[in-house]
């Protein structure tokens, strides 16, 4: 119920502006009683409206800049374009074209790519397609590095942390600032364990493609509730909360086991934002039924098409949480995981103003990053 002061582009204390420089407000804005809340990141979204990040094209660059002006409307301010398992040719194309950049106009800030496998478990693949998939061999971390072409804009990798040799990637890859996700796997939680101890931090859309929980062996799951992770160190795990990937009641077990781990991803791909039909999600063709994302002629689940705003109000809605809890699983919390909670995921003095106007039911009214205004619902034809 208070004033938010922003400055070139960073939220302002006041108390320096009234009482050092006797200043006050060039423009002053009436939001009407709307609630005002850090700007959603997106850790993991393959695509939308009709772009898939993970197809190498020609004008990879105007797809991603499409996307980035797109989620504006859903409230999203900074995301990692995330690419799922491909062939060394197409990562070697496709991450040169991702460059790290702050928000605007022109759309969401890119924070760096997440790459969701080659490294993943064949039983786990869910819609990652089988021959791209890869071991770690001898000489494991320049295996990785000669797959990606490239590690400079890449801020999340998925792996599968029962693989041989995956701890030394695991450590290879945090000493340089990158996080390490566990997921589509089969590890145990003794694996998923160790994975921790070597810094991974983020467990990739939990219960899908990984070992259903099982009381003896929770397997990576049981990280949510685990003894053995290092003191100090918080795991994160990642939700699709569209009603499709996770039943409410899967939703509300992992929010109450570990409410402050949680965020909310999209798992968007090419088909959101687009009519039911046939999309392409990399390498694979899927099928688009309503909210339901299937492989074609199959009934594997691929990605979603839920937008960032409708997973809030549905994790909101199907957990009881508060609606600061629901709006800090998509602010707050992914800013953590990368490590940037002292510029972004708060309201903060001195963090970057990049933050929505909601009403009381969570849609969003207006996107502003850096203090302007990107984006609002058009409520003339109203």
């Amino acid at each position: 119920r208070e004033d938010l002061w922003v400055r070139e582009g960073k939220i302002l204390n006041p108390e320096k502006l009234f009482f050092d420089e006797k200043g006050s407000a060039d423009v002053q804005l009436d939001c009407k009683g709307s609630i005002i809340a850090p700007g959603f990141i997106d850790v993991q979204i393959n695509g939308g409206f009709g772009v898939d990040f993970s197809l190498a094209t020609d004008d990879f660059k105007s797809g991603i800049d499409l996307v980035s002006q797109k989620i504006l409307s859903h409230g999203v301010t900074s995301f990692c374009p995330t690419l799922v398992t491909s062939p060394p040719s197409v990562y070697h194309q496709v991450l040169p074209q991702i460059s790290v950049r702050n928000g605007g106009a022109h759309g969401a800030g890119i924070l760096g790519a997440h790459l969701e496998g080659p490294f993943i478990s064949r039983e786990k693949k869910g819609a990652h397609p089988e021959h791209c998939l890869r071991t770690f061999e001898a000489g494991a971390f320049q295996e990785l590095l000669a797959t990606y072409g490239s590690l400079d804009c890449v801020r999340i990798v998925t792996l599968a942390p029962e693989m041989e040799r995956s701890s030394e990637v695991i450590r290879e890859l945090t000493h340089r600032g990158i996080c390490v996700s566990l997921g589509h796997s089969v590890a145990n939680l003794s694996q998923a364990e160790e994975a921790v101890q070597h810094g991974a931090t983020f467990i990739t859309h939990l219960f899908n493609a990984m070992l259903p929980f099982h009381h003896r062996d929770p397997g990576i799951v049981g990280l949510l509730t685990s003894d053995k992770i290092p003191a100090g160190r918080r795991v994160f795990y990642g939700m699709i909360s569209d009603g499709i990937h996770t039943n409410p009641a899967a939703l509300r077990i992992a929010h109450r086991a570990h409410p402050k781990g949680l965020v909310l991803v999209t798992d968007a791909m090419a088909g959101m934002g687009l009519a039911p039909g046939r999309h392409t999600l990399g390498q694979q063709v899927v099928e688009i039924d309503g909210l339901n994302t299937y492989i074609a002629g199959t009934k594997t689940l691929s990605g979603s098409v839920a937008t960032m705003d409708t997973c809030v109000r549905h994790f909101q809605e199907a957990t009881g949480c508060s609606v600061e809890m629901a709006l800090e699983a998509a602010s707050l919390h992914p800013a953590q995981l990368l490590g940037i909670e002292h510029n972004k995921g708060t309201l903060n003095y001195d963090s970057d103003a990049d933050f929505l106007m909601l009403d009381d039911n969570l849609y969003v009214q207006a996107t502003y990053i850096a203090g302007q205004e990107v984006w609002r619902q058009d409520t003339s034809g109203m």
